[in-house]
């Protein structure tokens, strides 16, 4: 049991040293996915994100892998450089912080972050097209229950992601996109969802036309 304490002090200590600074109370946005590439839609949501959230910072939390992908991204190292010459914004951080933290699924990442950053308030920042598959990820339950979470609307995912069972499932915990910028003072489960201006462009389509070869 001794051993196991250490081990995660260890990591969290690790984590600390690639994890932007965060003062007391501050409101983040927490953006993850494998990033692969990063691209202008990203850049977009994260820019309403900030505005909509009224957010003092945004992390892309950028993953080693995609558990429900059968294929694996580009290599880490390569996706993160890639976003931070893309995203240049003084409240945007680009982040590998699942790696430092040895974790593997979105619900044991956010576990973490929450107790790493006791005070401050954290929300969980998605596209839709995540929404209309969310029950499909691991302990998606405990997310909505751990922290506020932000859904940004894309291009044709709108119906398909308000139709979705997670989202009837936690239809009550619901709150009208007006009150989009008191969404990180709420106590979970809450969540709501955004409509921002649409951009129709996606990392799969970059990949398909050969933009970006993930393999290299």
């Amino acid at each position: 049991m001794g051993a196991g304490r250490e081990l995660v002090s260890f990591v969290s200590v690790s984590a600390r040293h690639l994890l932007p600074h965060a003062p007391r109370g501050a409101r983040i946005g927490l953006f993850g996915g494998s990033f692969d590439p990063a691209h202008e839609g990203h850049v977009h949501v994260s820019r309403h994100a900030l505005q909509r959230l009224q957010l003092d910072q945004l992390w892309w939390l950028v993953s080693p892998g995609n558990p429900l992908k059968t294929t694996g991204p580009a290599p880490l190292a390569r996706r993160v450089e890639h976003a931070r010459a893309l995203m240049q914004h003084p409240r945007v951080q680009i982040t590998p912080v699942e790696e430092a933290l040895g974790t593997r699924y979105t619900a044991d990442t956010l576990a973490e972050l929450r107790r790493l950053y006791p005070t401050q308030r954290l929300v969980w920042v998605m596209g839709a097209d995540n929404l209309a598959q969310f029950h499909a990820w691991e302990n998606w339950r405990a997310i909505l229950a751990s922290m506020p979470v932000a859904v940004i609307a894309r291009p044709g995912q709108q119906r398909r992601a308000l139709a979705s069972r997670a989202a009837r499932s936690a239809r009550a915990d619901r709150l009208p996109a007006r009150m989009a910028a008191s969404l990180a003072d709420q106590i979970p489960p809450a969540w709501c969802f955004l409509t921002i201006p649409m951009r129709d462009i996606s990392s799969s389509r970059l990949r398909q036309q050969g933009i970006w070869q993930s393999r290299v």
